[in-house]
């Protein structure tokens, strides 16, 4: 078996990002980054297939795929006619495989498997006739060994195959797990990654939320770690504020971000409200005044961390006054606002579990610098039962990180673009 992974006119034309299915999911590994002072780490691992675990194998009036990877990738499926074949890219997959094996059904005839330029590989199925991509998902497995992408082809008219052929050339909704989300936009996406600070909040002397044995400063940096991995693989810089327990300033955190001229900053947390009544991820922009009387006491909790940690807050008004600043933020706003929306439509699309109003605003110091885009993200509450058991399943918080990815992803492809037209 010898189908050709090359892009040659005769045989494949390689999709554009904008008009493949794109679904993806990121699996979480341990984040290796130093804290500020060290160089960050770049993680440039690549996955592999397992091809013992995978199979290619005859179901009733169609064909079941089952392909296992050592950890999670992104990637993306199309139909391509004359002759009938379903294309599988991934990025960070190694396309170094004998995959002839693991064919156990007559009605795919070829299969091609190889690297098609730097972080990409291909799988390309030959197939007797016409069929369809059904339902598709990558899911981590349960054991934590790697991930497995599933999906079935079932049998289809020439009209049917015709049809999916020209929805792929149309181009279709990012998909993340099996919930339509926001347009795949990737085809702007720019070459060289954002620089992005990932900012666990709390640690040290201030362990943030506490309900029974959970700490949120601990589940935040474990989760942060994950989410760093998640957005090397997609290409970005990623520095955290903290990894380990320590103490680390409110001010301290935005200077990071400034020294490493980062593109972006996400801090991320799950506090606690008495009563027990939020629940479900938001996520925050600045604003003067909070949205609600929530918002303002979680922006008045973490300022307080401050306090524990001995910090002079004397004056941090200071830092975002002035004309500049104003003009400054002016800029900036904007595209933190949209990249919070971005984030959010993420998070809808990938978990259950988002709050009833998941777009909101506060005083909250981390989001002071007037010339970064800054959010912060409750990915839950942990006072509420739900969140606090979200919080601390793998599955949740890998989907949970996938969505996060996925809005960054589509946020750095407008913001390029946008650039671009203001240069113009």
């Amino acid at each position: 078996m010898s189908a050709t992974v090359e892009e040659t006119p005769a045989r494949l034309v390689m999709p554009r990002f904008s008009n493949c299915l794109f679904l993806a999911i990121i699996f979480c590994l341990a984040l290796v980054v130093q804290p500020f002072g060290l160089s960050a780490q770049t993680l440039t691992a690549r996955a592999d297939l397992r091809v013992q675990d995978s199979s290619i194998s005859p179901i009733w009036r169609g064909v079941d795929v089952q392909l296992s990877l050592t950890q999670g990738v992104p990637f993306r499926i199309k139909h391509v006619n004359a002759p009938h074949r379903v294309i599988i890219d991934f990025n960070g997959l190694s396309g170094e495989a004998n995959v002839d094996d693991i064919i156990r059904s007559q009605r795919v005839t070829d299969i091609g498997f190889g690297q098609i330029r730097a972080g990409w590989s291909r799988m390309v199925l030959t197939l007797d006739g016409p069929m369809t991509v059904g339902k598709s998902q990558m899911r981590i497995k349960q054991d934590g060994s790697g991930a497995m992408l599933s999906f079935v082809l079932r049998q289809t008219d020439e009209d049917g195959f015709a049809a999916a052929v020209e929805a792929d050339g149309r181009g279709v909704a990012l998909a993340l797990a099996d919930t339509a989300g926001v347009q795949d936009s990737a085809t702007n996406v720019p070459e060289q990654g954002l620089t992005i600070v990932v900012d666990p909040g709390h640690g040290g002397i201030d362990p943030g939320a506490e309900v029974g044995s959970y700490q949120e400063a601990a589940l935040i940096l474990s989760f942060a770690r994950a989410l760093g991995e998640a957005l090397i693989r997609d290409g970005h810089r990623v520095i955290l504020t903290r990894n380990d327990d320590v103490f680390v300033s409110l001010r301290e955190r935005v200077s990071i971000a400034h020294k490493t001229q980062a593109d972006v900053l996400i801090s991320l947390h799950a506090d606690a409200l008495s009563g027990g009544r939020a629940r479900g991820a938001t996520v925050y922009t600045l604003a003067d005044e909070a949205t609600d009387a929530a918002s303002a006491q979680l922006a008045r909790g973490h300022d307080r961390s401050d306090i524990l940690g001995g910090v002079d807050l004397v004056g941090q008004d200071d830092t975002v006054a002035g004309v500049l600043i104003d003009l400054a933020r002016r800029e900036t706003q904007p595209r933190a606002d949209r990249l919070a929306e971005l984030l959010v439509g993420g998070i809808k699309a990938s978990v259950d579990g988002i709050n009833s109003r998941p777009r909101r605003q506060a005083g909250f110091a981390v989001l002071k610098a007037p010339d970064i885009p800054s959010v912060l993200v409750e990915l839950g509450f942990m006072s509420d039962a739900q969140d606090l058991a979200n919080l601390t399943n793998p599955e949740w918080r890998a989907q949970a990180i996938l969505g996060l990815v996925a809005g960054v992803r589509l946020w750095a492809a407008e913001d390029a673009e946008l650039a671009k037209r203001t240069r113009q």
